[in-house]
């Protein structure tokens, strides 16, 4: 039984990284330009879209255009911070193994 133990403080101990892991990742920031700094787009570590701003130059192209690279930077945006979150979970997790598996 010593084992179940040490096995539910392990998933407490991940548990709570997990937890401090998705703070971290609220509060994390990632700033994205595209278009030549066009449009500048920022996101959490989550993937939601907290600002988003275009050069009112740049709303003078084609609408194809535009619509396009909008596409491409949140695209690219969503992206990295997918691999941000990807790897804020792994590190929360490394160490936890379930014995058999």
């Amino acid at each position: 039984m010593a084992g179940v133990g040490k096995l539910l403080k392990q998933a407490q101990k991940m548990q709570r990284g997990i937890a401090e892991a998705q703070q971290q990742l609220s509060e994390t920031r990632l700033d994205f330009s595209h278009g030549g700094g066009a449009i500048k787009i920022t996101v959490n570590g989550h993937g939601l879209v907290l600002a988003l701003s275009i050069d009112p130059e740049f709303l003078k192209e084609d609408k194809a255009v535009i619509e396009s690279s909008l596409v491409a930077a949140l695209q690219e945006a969503a992206n990295k911070a997918r691999e941000v979150n990807e790897s804020a979970m792994s590190k929360a997790t490394a160490g936890f193994s379930l014995p058999g598996l």
